[in-house]
């Protein structure tokens, strides 16, 4: 069984709300975050996804929201970091590559971007990490020690790789060649329904992909993601791994969660709290 993380550790207090944002292929949501809780204060504000999706373009639609949820009653205060999540590698704040977004955001140096629009402070992370540290903190991995992965199944296979609470970013598990064959070209969501495969012979491609996974890395836990987790009944029970296997708690919140937590983490660096 998993073991517990011990929450002795000194540290300090977060803040008590943040301001998240999820940047995805077709919308731009955002929402103030309840740190202690893990939820979102209020409704989440969304705006399509420009089109094309170029830096400046998603830069704006990023500052409208913040704005808004920053005129609400009891926002967080200017000088609170605002933590977006983006579908890229994010390297020191560096996209390294861009999926399902304009690809002119290679390179680009998107803390600096945002930071400069918003003219406050911004942290930005990879969409699959963030969710994944919003699962360790308040959902299915929350108290698990040791390897935590949490692994979304979509248009690709996206994943975190979480360990004592501690975020190992830009694990692309997604990328993994198995059988001759980009993982996520098999096993995403995505890739079942191209395929047109039901429920029993999906679970056959997704064994082949956890068994891989769980020889190579020997996790304490398995967190299932993406919209599909919302049928982990039809997939998970025909599954036969020593790890143990659970679908996310988060669902369409990971996102929002996971970014403004990883902001305030950034802020408060040594918190447990």
């Amino acid at each position: 069984m998993p073991k517990d993380i011990d929450k002795k550790k000194p540290g300090r207090k977060l803040p008590a709300t943040v301001i998240g944002v999820d940047i995805g292929g077709t919308g731009i949501k955002g929402g103030i975050v309840d740190l202690a809780k893990g939820e979102i204060v209020g409704e989440r504000y969304r705006i399509p996804t420009p089109q094309p999706a170029t830096p400046e373009a998603v830069a704006g639609v990023v500052a409208e929201i913040v704005t808004e949820l920053s005129s609400r009653p009891g926002g967080p205060a200017a000088d609170v970091p605002v933590g977006v999540t983006f579908p890229a590698i994010i390297q020191h704040g560096v996209a390294r590559s861009a999926a399902n977004v304009d690809k002119s955001w290679v390179d680009t140096d998107v803390d600096a971007l945002f930071t400069r629009v918003l003219g406050r402070s911004v942290h930005v992370i990879n969409d699959a990490d963030a969710a994944g540290l919003a699962e360790v903190r308040y959902g299915a991995g929350k108290g698990v020690a040791g390897t935590v992965l949490v692994i979304t199944l979509g248009t690709g296979i996206g994943s975190a790789f979480i360990f004592n609470g501690q975020l190992v970013p830009n694990a692309e598990l997604g990328h993994l060649e198995i059988d001759g064959h980009d993982a996520e070209s098999k096993a995403s969501a995505v890739a079942r329904e191209r395929d047109g495969i039901d429920w029993d012979e999906y679970a056959v491609r997704l064994q082949r992909y956890f068994s891989h996974v769980e020889f190579l890395f020997s996790p304490e836990l398995f967190i299932v993601g993406g919209g599909i987790s919302k049928r982990s009944a039809e997939y998970l029970p025909s599954l036969d791994l020593r790890t143990r296997i659970v679908p996310a708690q988060l669902k369409n919140q990971a996102g929002i969660v996971g970014g403004a937590l990883q902001a305030a983490l950034l802020l408060s660096p040594s918190s447990t709290k």
